[in-house]
C-alpha cells in the first residue's frame, strides 16, 4: 500500500492514494496505521479517492469537486470535517500533479471546500459557516468543569473560553461531555486571549485525544472568542505545533496555515 505522510501544524496525517476507491480500508487498519510505534503515526488517515468511485452516498455540495477527503480518526472512526486535514490533502494533490495550482474544490462529509495556495506557500481553507449551538460544559480530567460555545464546523466542538493559560489545563484524558448536546462525541477546545487578534488554544480530539493542532478546532475557538469580545473578526491563533490565522465574515470562516508533505513510501499494515 502506497502511502504519505503530511502535516500542517503538527497535526499530522497518513495520506493514502486510492483514486479508484480500491482499498477496502477497515477500522482497525486505520488504527494500525496512526499508531505511533507500529505503524506509520498520525492523528488520523486521509484516502484521496475520486468522488465519482466514492463507495459511499455523497451529499449535498461534497460531489461538486472531483477528489473527496475520506478522513478517519486515529482510532478508525469516520469523521465529517477536518481543516487542517483538508490542506494537507490539496497539498498532496499538487504534490501529487493531480490537480492544477489554481483554486481547487474537495469533497468532505461536510460538503465542498474551496481551496487556495498563497503567494508564500500558506494553503487557504474556505471553511464555511459555522454554526452556534448555544452553550455547554465538559468536565476535565481532574474534575474541573469548563464552560464553553457549542459550534459546529461541519463537526461538533465545545469551545471554552477561559480567563487563565491554556497551559495548565489538564487534558491527560476525554473530557466528559453531555451525551444529548454531543450525541456522537465532541472535540473540546481550551482558549485564552493573549494579545489583540491573538489566542492561545489546545485541543482534544474525538478520536485521536490531545493533539498539536485542529483546523476546524482553531476555527470554533476564533468564532467562541468573537462571541466573547465582540471584535475582531480575524485571529492569529497559537497552538503547540503553530500558527494560523482565521478570516471572519458574514459568509463564514476562511483558515489559513501550512501544510507540507515530508515522507512517502509502501506499508504493509496487516
Amino acid at each position: 500500500m502506497r502511502f504519505a505522510k503530511g502535516h500542517g501544524t503538527e497535526n499530522d496525517f497518513v495520506i493514502l492514494p486510492d483514486p479508484d476507491g480500491a482499498l477496502d480500508l477497515s477500522a482497525d487498519q486505520v488504527a494500525r496505521l496512526c499508531d505511533r510505534r507500529a505503524g506509520i503515526g498520525g492523528d488520523g488517515v486521509l484516502r484521496v479517492v475520486r468522488t465519482a468511485a466514492l463507495e459511499e452516498p455523497v451529499t449535498g455540495t461534497a460531489a461538486d469537486g472531483e477528489w473527496f477527503m475520506d478522513y478517519r480518526n486515529a482510532d478508525g472512526s469516520i469523521a465529517e470535517m477536518c481543516g487542517n486535514g483538508v490542506r494537507v490533502f490539496a497539498r498532496y494533490l499538487l504534490h501529487a500533479g493531480l490537480v492544477d495550482k489554481g483554486p481547487i474544490t474537495v469533497g468532505t462529509r461536510a460538503g465542498a471546500r474551496r481551496v487556495e495556495v498563497e503567494p508564500d506557500g500558506d494553503i487557504t481553507v474556505d471553511m464555511g459557516l459555522p454554526e452556534v449551538l448555544g452553550t455547554g460544559a465538559a468536565r476535565l480530567a481532574g474534575g474541573e468543569e469548563v464552560r464553553g460555545v457549542r459550534i459546529s464546523v461541519g463537526n461538533p466542538h465545545l469551545a471554552c473560553v477561559l480567563d487563565r493559560p491554556v497551559a495548565g489545563v489538564d487534558l491527560s484524558a476525554a473530557p466528559e461531555l453531555d451525551p444529548e448536546e454531543f450525541p456522537e462525541g465532541g472535540n473540546v477546545e481550551v482558549v485564552a486571549e493573549t494579545g489583540p487578534g491573538t489566542l492561545d488554544m489546545r485541543v482534544y480530539e474525538r478520536g485521536s485525544g490531545e493533539t498539536r493542532s485542529c483546523g476546524t478546532g482553531i476555527v470554533a475557538a476564533a468564532v467562541a472568542a468573537t462571541g466573547a469580545a465582540g471584535t475582531p473578526a480575524t485571529w492569529r491563533v497559537r497552538v503547540p505545533g503553530g500558527e494560523c490565522v482565521v478570516f471572519l465574515d458574514a459568509r463564514g470562516a476562511r483558515l489559513r496555515g501550512p501544510a507540507v508533505i515530508v515522507a512517502e513510501g509502501e506499508v504493509h499494515p496487516g
